[in-house]
């Protein structure tokens, strides 16, 4: 039980509702034409670098933020499961400028997970740190803030 609840204080679990069928939702969230168009907090355009969805492919885009900042990420595939599941590697660009005083969180892994809900698609993010310390760097970041404002911003996209 100790494992469960340890994994469970290393995670941040989102979840969101979206008012379109899974295929639509997929392509949005695995398409580079769609990703660049929706990625990113309110304010925010993306350029998508990378996108080669397979195990071992590669992922990085880069957030542009309204302040002129660039904030690069990247990431790995370990697990993709068309229509249903893709797990990866979810790290910030070697080129990322973390604010002064900004720790950035190590060894993140992201599970995103596609659920029929009747007419409409469960999307689950859930984003797995190597230690409690890390989730709580990443928390302080605004990952749920900027998550959140990114998934109104897919919203909007798939309307």
């Amino acid at each position: 039980m100790a494992a469960t609840s340890d994994l469970a204080d290393r995670q941040i679990v989102i979840t969101r509702v979206f008012d379109a069928p899974r295929e639509l939702v997929w392509r949005a969230w695995t398409d580079p034409a769609h990703v660049a168009r929706w990625w990113g907090p309110r304010g925010f355009t993306t350029t998508v670098t990378e996108l080669d969805l397979r195990v071992g492919g590669k992922s990085r885009y880069v957030m542009h933020g309204p302040d002129g900042a660039d904030y690069p990420c990247c990431g790995t595939f370990l697990e993709v499961v068309p229509h249903e599941r893709i797990v990866s590697t979810d790290e910030f660009g070697e080129d990322f400028v973390a604010p002064p005083g900004v720790e950035l969180p190590q060894g993140m892994v992201a599970t995103v997970l596609f659920e029929d809900a009747g007419k409409q698609t469960k999307l689950t993010i859930v984003i797995t740190h190597p230690t409690v310390e890390d989730r709580k760097k990443h928390e302080a970041m605004g990952v749920l803030e900027g998550w959140n404002s990114s998934l109104d911003c897919m919203a909007d996209h798939l309307a």
